[in-house]
């Protein structure tokens, strides 16, 4: 791995990969770095025991990141700079194992934009959120889809229109964040999620954020055919799925076999 990768740590440990970003103090989001977070997350694609994906940076970060490098943001790059970036939110959506963030610092740019990504996130109270790209003349594509999901419609709109940098307490209030805690407790957090995540069968996680990503954005009972189909005719098809129904009417814990 460490020829692998030059810009990120990637480990994987009781059941949880883990993206550290490793370009202090910022964390820049660089074409190079983005391939490194597309193929970790593509590694762990194939790893069927893995509950949760953890994205954080490394100590002694000002940010989390403050987003994709304006420097690769040209004409003759710039293709290259969506296609990557935006390559590892396709692989999180293939990936469906749920993804958390750990933020201190700042989250910018394309730092908000994977927080927004995610699944369950973390924040030390002085985190700072925001999208500030129509500053630079431009807008963000995937905030531009994700913020008014998770954030409601209005405020999302206000925030990408305006570039305004918001904090952690509204972060949390608009749902964009999960949790706030003081700064320094975001790892105690964090294992305390995981520690939920690792009593529970790998495939059933993945099947249900993969039944929320379907389900997203359409009429209800369209919506119920694509959760039911999972259901049925993937889900039931796990030995997990077996197991944990007869370990309820045995009135015993769970031996996931996560498969």
């Amino acid at each position: 791995m460490p020829d692998l990768y030059q810009h990120i740590r990637f480990r994987v440990e009781e059941r949880v990969a883990r993206v550290t970003f490793a370009r202090p103090p910022l964390n820049i989001f660089t074409i190079a770095m983005m391939r490194e977070v597309d193929a970790a997350l593509t590694e762990c694609m194939g790893m069927r025991d893995v509950v949760a994906v953890v994205f954080d940076a490394v100590a002694g970060s000002r940010a989390f990141s403050a987003g994709v490098s304006v420097e690769e943001h040209q004409p003759e790059t710039v293709y290259q700079m969506l296609e990557s970036f935006h390559g590892v939110f396709r692989t999180l959506e293939q990936m469906g194992k749920p993804a958390l963030a750990v933020v201190e610092g700042a989250a910018l740019g394309g730092g908000c934009e994977l927080v927004a990504g995610c699944d369950i996130v973390v924040a030390a109270a002085g985190a700072k959120f925001g999208q500030p790209e129509i500053k630079l003349g431009v807008f963000p594509p995937v905030a531009a889809v994700l913020l008014p999901r998770v954030m409601g419609e209005r405020r999302a709109r206000e925030l990408l229109l305006t570039g305004e940098i918001f904090d952690a307490q509204e972060a949390l209030l608009t749902g964009l964040v999960s949790h706030v805690v003081e700064p320094g407790q975001t790892e105690e957090k964090l294992q305390e999620i995981l520690a939920r995540l690792r009593e529970l069968s790998a495939p059933a996680l993945e099947m249900t954020r993969r039944a929320m990503d379907a389900a997203r954005g359409r009429p209800f009972l369209d919506a119920l055919e694509l959760t039911e189909d999972i259901y049925l005719n993937e889900l039931m098809k796990t030995e997990d799925a077996h197991e944990g129904v007869r370990a309820f009417m045995e009135k015993r814990k769970p031996d996931w076999r996560n498969k």
